[in-house]
C-alpha cells in the first residue's frame, strides 16, 4: 500500500517549531517509505483564521526544505486541500453519520449550556454533555422524528453531536504508546457540526483523512486525548483506521512545560522558523542555515543510530525510523541548536561559505581581491556560530578596533608595551609579510622575549581581543599599512 501522510496546520497565526517538527516527521516518513506527503489547511475555524498565516506556513516549510507532494499549491487527485472548500464532501458524510445513528441534533441555547456548565462545575468540578445527562437537554434524542424535522424546517439553530454509547471500552492503537484503552463513560458527546453548518476538527479531520486515503496520521501529543473520539468515528462509519503516531511534546529548556513564545521572549531565542508579521524574528533571521535548523529539530524526540549527529536532510531521511521516536517530552536546548548550526557552517565547501560571507559582508568586495576574500573565509569559517556573526568577524579585516577587550588589555599591560610596539612596528617595516613570522621568532630569541608577548600585543592591536583567527594570517590579509596604523592606535589607547 502506498503510504500517504499529511501535515494539517490551522492558519490561526505563525507556525511554531513544534509544527515544523510535525511537518518534518511526516515528510521524513513519507520519503523513507517512498510515499506521499500532503499539506492540508484546516481552516474550519473561520473566526480564528489569520489571513497571512497560510502564506507564512508555505514560506516557512519552503525555507526549511520541506516540500509537500500535494497541497493547495500543488493539487493532486484528493482535493480540495483547504477544508473551507470541502463542505460538499462533509455534507454527504454528515448525513451518513446521522443515518447510522452515530450523531444527533442538539438545539440547546448557549445560555442553557452555560447555566448547566456553571452548575456542574460548582457541584462536581466538571461538565460533560454525555450519556448521563443528555436526556435533560434539548436534543433530538428527546424528540420524535417529526418534531425534529419541524424544528429544523422552522430555522431553529442546532449543532450535531456525536452519540457516545455508555459502558463501551474504546481501544485505540498508537505506534509509540501502543494500546490505549478508554471507557466511553469518560467521553463527551462532542460537537461535530457547529451551528453555522461547518464541521469541527474532530469530524473534518477524520473525513478528510479517510477521503484523502491517509495511511498514517503523525501529529502532536496534544491530540492523544482525542484519539478515542476519532477511533469511535472510524468505527461508526465502518472505515479502516490509519496508523496513529503521537509525537512527544517539545519542552522548554527547564523541562517544566511545553515550549512557548513566552519562553523564547524570556530567554532570547525564537520559536518560529521565519519572521512573523514584522514583529518576531525567526531562526532564519537569527542566522541559522535551514539544513542545520532541520537537523536539530529532527533530534527533538527522535534518536538516530547514526554515528554522526550532524546530518543533511537526505541523511536524516535514510536514518529515520518511527521506532526510534521517544515517548517522553524532548527538552529544547538553544545552545545545542547553535552548536549544530556551527557544525553545518564548518562543513560547507569553501565556495558556499564564501557566498554566505559575501551576502552578509558586501564591503569585502570593495577592499579585497578574490584570493584575499577566500583567505578571510578560511580564517573565520570555523568561528561562525550563526550567520549573523559574519559581519562582526569580517569587521576585523575592514576596520581598526573600536573597543579593546578589557581583560585582554589588563593582561598585556603587564608587558613593557611601548618599546615592544616600537620593535614590532620596525619588524613589520623591515620584512615582507610572508617572512614576518620568522622575523618574530628571531627577534624573540635575540631579546629573550616570549613569543606570546609579541603575538598578544599584535593580536590586541589588530583585532582588539586576545582571541581570534591566526593573527599572522590576519596581518597578511589586512596588509602593512593597516597593521601599522592599528599598532599606533593601541599605543595611544595605552
Amino acid at each position: 500500500m502506498l503510504e500517504r501522510v499529511r501535515f494539517a496546520p490551522s492558519p490561526t497565526g505563525p507556525l511554531h517549531i513544534g509544527g515544523v517538527r510535525t511537518a518534518l516527521f511526516n515528510y521524513l516518513y513519507a520519503k523513507k517509505n517512498k510515499g506521499v506527503f500532503v499539506l492540508r489547511i484546516e481552516d474550519t475555524d473561520q473566526k480564528r483564521k489569520v489571513d497571512a498565516s497560510e502564506k507564512y506556513i508555505f514560506e516557512s516549510l519552503a525555507w526549511a526544505g520541506i516540500s509537500p507532494d500535494e497541497s493547495v499549491k500543488k493539487p493532486g487527485a484528493f482535493g480540495p486541500y483547504r477544508q473551507s472548500e470541502r463542505n460538499d464532501i462533509y455534507k454527504i458524510h454528515i448525513t451518513e453519520l446521522l443515518e447510522k445513528k452515530g450523531a444527533y441534533y442538539a438545539f440547546d441555547s448557549a445560555e442553557s449550556l452555560n447555566e448547566a456548565r456553571t452548575k456542574a462545575e460548582k457541584e462536581t468540578g466538571a461538565f460533560k454533555y454525555n450519556y448521563a445527562n443528555r436526556a435533560t437537554f434539548d436534543n433530538s434524542l428527546n424528540l420524535s422524528e417529526e418534531e425534529t424535522k419541524a424544528r429544523i424546517s422552522n430555522g431553529e439553530a442546532y449543532t450535531i453531536r456525536l452519540l457516545v454509547q455508555p459502558d463501551i471500552e474504546i481501544v485505540s492503537e498508537d505506534e509509540i504508546r501502543k494500546t490505549v484503552r478508554v471507557n466511553s463513560n469518560e467521553l463527551e458527546d462532542k460537537v461535530l457540526v457547529k451551528a453555522d453548518g461547518t464541521p469541527t476538527y474532530h469530524l473534518a479531520n477524520v473525513i478528510d483523512d479517510h477521503c484523502m486515503e491517509i495511511t498514517t496520521v503523525i501529529r502532536g501529543e496534544e491530540w492523544l486525548p482525542s484519539l478515542p473520539i476519532h477511533t469511535l468515528l472510524y468505527e461508526i462509519y465502518g472505515w479502516d483506521k490509519p496508523k496513529f503516531v503521537h509525537l512527544p511534546l517539545i519542552l522548554n529548556p527547564s523541562g517544566k512545560g511545553k515550549l512557548s513564545k513566552r519562553d523564547g521572549d524570556k530567554n532570547g531565542y525564537p520559536v518560529f522558523p521565519i519572521a512573523w508579521n514584522g514583529e518576531f524574528e525567526g531562526y532564519k533571521e537569527k542566522g541559522f542555515l535551514p539544513a542545520a535548523h532541520i537537523n536539530y529539530i529532527a533530534q527533538l524526540g527522535w534518536s538516530s543510530n547514526a554515528e554522526d549527529e550532524i546530518m543533511s536532510l537526505e541523511e536524516i531521511v535514510d536514518a529515520f525510523d518511527l521506532k526510534e521516536v521517544q515517548k517522553g517530552g524532548a527538552r529544547f536546548d538553544y545552545e545545542k541548536a547553535k552548536w549544530v548550526n556551527q557544525q553545518h557552517v564548518q562543513r560547507l565547501n569553501i565556495e558556499d561559505a564564501k557566498s554566505l560571507v559575501l551576502k552578509r559582508s558586501t564591503e569585502l568586495n570593495d577592499h579585497f581581491d578574490s584570493k584575499a576574500i577566500l583567505k578571510i573565509v578560511t580564517l573565520i569559517q570555523e568561528r561562525i556560530v550563526l550567520l549573523n556573526d559574519i559581519p562582526v568577524l569580517c569587521d576585523m579585516f575592514l576596520n581598526s578596533p573600536k573597543v579593546y577587550d578589557e581583560k585582554g588589555m589588563q593582561k598585556i599591560s603587564k608587558l613593557e608595551l611601548d618599546p615592544l610596539i616600537t620593535d614590532i612596528h620596525q619588524l613589520i617595516q623591515d620584512n615582507s609579510l610572508d617572512e614576518f613570522k620568522d622575523a618574530i621568532f628571531r627577534y624573540c630569541k635575540e631579546k629573550s622575549i616570549g613569543m606570546g608577548a609579541v603575538m598578544q600585543t599584535l593580536r590586541m592591536a589588530a583585532v582588539g581581543s586576545l582571541s581570534g583567527p591566526d593573527i599572522v594570517e590576519v596581518v597578511k590579509v589586512i596588509g602593512k599599512n593597516s597593521i601599522l596604523e592599528r599598532l599606533e592606535l593601541l599605543r595611544k589607547q595605552l
